[in-house]
């Protein structure tokens, strides 16, 4: 899309003396503009890869354009990456539980799913361990994994929560996929089955089961792929899950009871033997992140840089619900797009620029596992050190009055602090995060950058127990998240949104104005993945 289609569409290209004397669009409505093009059917749900990503990446790097951000690539604004789609051929593909000589076939899309993003073409038949929350994390004395053998067979996790004693940052890291595959395939695992608590789940099942049938997608290069030595992956329907359990120490509802409690799991062979016979066929993929960059006033400070980042991909055209197949994607997440944007157009219009150099990363594969901010994160446009802070949005739900935040990752680092100054400054009451178990700090794209060293925080709109607003964020997930649903004749608070921008505008310019830069605290456990000093502090020493 050329630069003069995006402004005819956000209303501000002058065309008669008439339109000349319409006032201007406020917020509120620039921000809804924005969500409007990129969650409308034309583009088709935003698929990674997909032609309607690639209208979607036109259209934010015009924008980017029109306001002044320059292109962050020597190309332009657009870093290409290479990836692969993984699809499960089902009908070449079955699942069953094996004992004593009997067969409990499991029925794909009911019982269970097998997960394409992970496993081989081929045939598996292993024992199967059930390993407890799965959580090996030797820093907090805490490990699942100990004086199991795990060689040849399968680990079966019951996901979510974990020891009440750890923290909820530490739980989510040794929880990502990243973690778990890593250690699972350091102890010989064969794969990995996923059982489902009831408590923690965002989506019925049926809407997860329909979901099977998008590709999944991994990196090209081998030697950026995470679990690719596991053969299976499967994912367990939560009303069919005691089935795995019949004959064991335990049932699955002890299980998850002891887990609900904060209570240890055990762990022990299931008397169920694994057998899987996977077909998977895979196709080349390319899409892009886009990125900008705003140069900072400071002739020193210039050279560090805050990125302000939101994915930009969603789940394109699949199953349908109620007769519609486009999963639009307003709020998952064209409204964290929208409002990377609005922030890039209040910085770049501001009379003074921030001290420091803004990035505005929008980028793609965040619904196929992080793939474009992990890509980004090892392959900056700028020296990784020289990177002091990631503010991400996904997902930020503007459904309420902003009168609340929540700030994922606040108290890892000294971001914390600008952050509360702001937030007080505009009558903001900052939140502590009201369900540490969902794991969210590692479930987008900020964790790609915490993985670099870099502090992090990301947004939601708060709430206080009780009420109408906690209320309607709860609804929102089992009605609206990664269903068609999630458009643009949802009820959204547009005001509460452009509030959030401005308060979002003033925290980067905090952080790109201060004369130190952000810090992971002494007890952060990210601050091990700190990078080294940035060279104007290196030059200092």
């Amino acid at each position: 899309m050329r630069r003069v289609a995006v402004l005819v569409f956000l209303g501000l290209w002058v065309a008669s003396p008439v339109e000349a004397a319409s006032p201007p669009p406020s917020d509120a409505a620039r921000w809804w503009a924005h969500v409007e093009f990129l969650a409308s059917d034309a583009l088709e749900g935003r698929a990674t890869g997909s032609e309607g990503h690639r209208k979607a990446a036109a259209y934010v790097a015009d924008t980017l354009s029109s306001l002044g951000v320059k292109p962050a690539f020597p190309s332009g604004y657009t870093q290409e990456m290479s990836l692969r789609s993984r699809r499960l051929v089902e009908e070449k593909s079955r699942l069953a539980l094996m004992r004593d000589g009997r067969e409990t076939a499991l029925m794909l899309g009911q019982d269970a799913i097998l997960v394409s993003r992970t496993g081989m073409t081929g045939s598996v038949d292993a024992p199967l361990v059930f390993v407890g929350q799965g959580l090996s994390m030797p820093e907090a004395g805490h490990d699942d994994f100990a004086s199991l053998d795990l060689r040849g067979k399968v680990a079966v996790i019951l996901v979510g929560g974990g020891p009440r004693d750890v923290s909820g940052v530490q739980r989510a890291h040794h929880a990502s996929w990243t973690e778990r595959a890593a250690v699972l395939e350091r102890l010989g695992a064969v794969g990995v089955v996923l059982l489902q608590n009831p408590k923690f789940l965002e989506v019925p099942w049926e809407r997860t089961a329909a979901a099977r049938k998008n590709p999944a997608m991994l990196f090209a290069d081998p030697a950026l792929q995470e679990g690719a030595r596991l053969k299976v992956q499967v994912t367990v329907n939560a009303q069919r899950a005691s089935v795995w359990f019949e004959g064991a120490p335990h049932s699955y509802a002890e299980l998850v009871a002891l887990a609900n409690d904060g209570k240890p799991l055990p762990k022990f062979e299931l008397p169920w033997r694994l057998r899987a016979t996977l077909d998977i066929a895979t196709e080349p993929v390319t899409s892009v992140n886009v990125v900008g960059v705003l140069p900072g006033a400071d002739p020193v400070l210039a050279r560090e840089y805050v990125i302000v980042s939101a994915h930009l991909d969603h789940l394109g055209v699949g199953e349908p619900v109620r007769g519609d197949r486009i999963y639009n994607g307003a709020m998952d997440n064209a409204s964290g797009v929208a409002a990377v944007l609005e922030v890039a157009r209040a910085l770049a219009q501001a009379p003074v620029r921030p001290r420091r150099t803004v990035l505005f990363a929008l980028v793609t594969g965040e619904e196929k596992g992080l793939l474009g901010s992990r890509y980004l994160a090892r392959h900056l446009p700028v020296p990784g050190a020289s990177c002091v802070a990631d503010l991400n949005l996904d997902m930020f739900l503007p459904l309420v009055p902003f009168t609340h935040v929540v700030a994922l990752g606040m108290n890892e680092s000294s971001l914390i602090e600008p952050l509360r100054r702001v937030a007080s400054e505009r009558g903001v009451k900052v939140l502590a995060d009201p369900e540490p178990d969902r794991l969210l700090f590692v479930r987008s794209d900020q964790y790609s950058f915490v993985r670099e060293g870099i502090p992090a925080l990301a947004f939601k709109f708060g709430y206080e127990p009780g009420s109408t607003a906690e209320r309607l964020m709860k609804q929102w997930f089992p009605e609206r998240y990664h269903a068609p649903s999630d458009d643009v004749r949802q009820p959204v608070d547009r005001e509460g949104a452009a509030r959030f921008v401005q308060f979002l505008s003033a925290l980067t310019r905090a952080v790109a104005d201060a004369a130190e830069r952000p810090r992971w605290n002494d007890d952060s456990f990210f601050r091990r993945f700190a990078t080294s000093p940035s060279p104007r502090e290196a030059g200092a020493r």
